[in-house]
């Protein structure tokens, strides 16, 4: 069974204390396929040439600072993927190196994983982002397309707006700055048109730049999920909405 890409605005590690967002996450893990593996792309791992992590279970990566000391001990022991690893070695050109890392699952990964599959039972490999360029994150999504075919869950896990520096009020549920509500905004309508070469120049086309992502790290995620699609004018479905400290968690999957 053919498996969709997600792309997922992931929260910091208090997102496991959000009652709403748990809901959301839990209900879009129900109503997926169960996969076989996943492969998780996390705004918080940038390294080329692409790296693939721990093909075993190693500590998790507590890439953060300044939350309860509870947040460091969480544990999330999902098994390794190294067949899965095999794979997309042998998607990429010979031209593309690849390398591995005894690296574990980075916050970015773990934290949504942990509220979709709390029992770790499924074999999670985590790849590096090679690059931010919409475009060459594009292509290597459309390299890892055929593993949906083989029951691989693909997911590309950011932010929608990401502007922490500009946040005036830390609360949860604070309003969302007007930055952040035009950037969503955008965003979700040019999703709908299945318009990725509009979203991929979102640097100088959305409105609330630079302020919605000051760096682009947390939006990149986006278009390799896109690029999984295998349709560049697919209209993905927009599953999660709404705010969390006044920053957008839109999530999508495709289909």
């Amino acid at each position: 069974m053919s498996m969709p890409a997600l792309f997922l605005s992931h929260g910091a590690p208090p997102l496991v204390d959000d009652a709403a967002w748990v809901t959301q996450l839990q209900e879009l893990a129900a109503g997926l396929p169960r996969p076989r593996a996943i492969l998780m792309a996390s705004a918080h791992w940038e390294s080329a040439p692409l790296m693939l992590g721990a093909t075993e279970t190693v500590p998790l990566v507590y890439d953060f600072g300044g939350f309860p000391q509870r947040f460091y001990e969480t544990q999330y022991a999902a098994p390794g993927a190294p067949e899965l690893a095999v794979r997309v070695e042998k998607l990429m050109p010979d031209s593309e190196q690849v390398a591995r890392t005894s690296r574990g699952l980075d916050h970015g990964a773990y934290v949504p994983l942990s509220v979709m599959y709390p029992d770790a039972n499924i074999p999670v490999l985590q790849m590096s982002l090679p690059t931010l360029e919409p475009d060459r994150l594009l292509d290597l999504g459309r390299r890892l397309a055929p593993l949906r075919d083989e029951g691989v869950l693909i997911i590309g896990s950011g932010f929608t707006t990401h502007g922490l520096p500009f946040l005036r009020d830390f609360r949860t549920d604070a309003p969302a700055p007007g930055w952040s509500r035009e950037f969503d905004a955008w965003t979700a309508e040019t999703l709908a048109r299945g318009a990725v070469d509009e979203l991929a120049d979102f640097r100088s086309a959305a409105p609330g730049m630079p302020y919605a992502h000051p760096t682009i790290e947390h939006f990149a995620p986006m278009f390799l999920t896109l690029g999984a699609s295998g349709d560049p004018g697919q209209r993905p479905e927009q599953r999660i909405d709404g705010f969390w400290m006044g920053l957008s968690k839109r999530s999508f999957q495709t289909v």
